[in-house]
């Protein structure tokens, strides 16, 4: 009896993506997919860590204590509370400087009231002051300044808002008036120390936030189209 012989079965052929794939193993690349992919999650461990860092950066500077500035020509508040106000009538009855602008305020607010939110006991003259009531953004607060430091003809001027508020409004009134130094004055609210406070952190986040994107002239063009929209 004939012996049947043994059949021997077949290779199947590999795909041309298999032999690519084969090839890059034996070679140590990786595929594209795979390549893309491990380079997303570089890009993005990267800016995680950038954004860490500039916000360490961001809180360092909001709780660094000022230094009394030096004698200025004049002294710009940025309105939002009382302890601002406070700090900049004080800077100027102690003659730091000659001329204060309070900038952002309603127009249904008078010199009195914010005299009597300050608490003061002795107000300034008020020939020495001057309200404006055109802002209502940082954006707004820096056009409103740099008008009213070109008719006062300022060159130095001392800042006063918030910790957390002043990288925004120096990056703002720098680029409205390259011409001016500016001494930050910060003052801080009393909440901000509180860090157990979920809204103390939602704050800060929100301020660094806005810090970057005015880095990216997002104001500006905020700003703009909100004209176009109004007009």
């Amino acid at each position: 009896m004939a012996q049947t012989p043994a059949v021997t079965p077949r290779r199947r052929r590999r795909t041309a993506r298999q032999k690519s794939d084969a090839a890059r193993q034996k070679s140590g690349r990786l595929p594209p997919r795979r390549l893309g992919a491990r380079l997303l999650a570089l890009a993005v461990m990267l800016a995680l860590v950038a954004w860490c860092g500039g916000f360490l950066w961001f809180l360092r500077n909001t709780y660094m204590p000022s230094d009394p500035p030096p004698q200025a020509d004049g002294i710009v508040v940025l309105t939002g509370g009382e302890d601002r106000l406070a700090t900049a009538f004080q800077m100027l009855n102690q003659g730091r400087a000659d001329q204060l602008l309070i900038s952002g305020v309603p127009v249904t607010v008078s010199l009195r009231d914010m005299e009597r939110s300050a608490h003061l006991a002795r107000p300034p003259a008020a020939s020495h002051i001057t309200i404006g009531h055109h802002a209502q953004t940082t954006v707004g607060n820096a056009d409103e300044t740099s008008a009213w430091v070109e008719v006062h003809h300022i060159r130095r001027l001392i800042v006063v808002t918030a910790g957390y508020h002043m990288p925004r409004a120096l990056l703002e009134l720098s680029r409205s008036m390259p011409g001016v130094t500016l001494y930050p004055m910060r003052v801080q609210p009393v909440a901000i120390y509180d860090g157990a406070r979920l809204h103390v952190w939602r704050l800060l986040v929100s301020e660094y936030t806005k810090w970057l994107l005015a880095q990216l002239r997002f104001g500006r063009v905020a700003s703009f189209l909100r004209g176009i929209h109004d007009a």
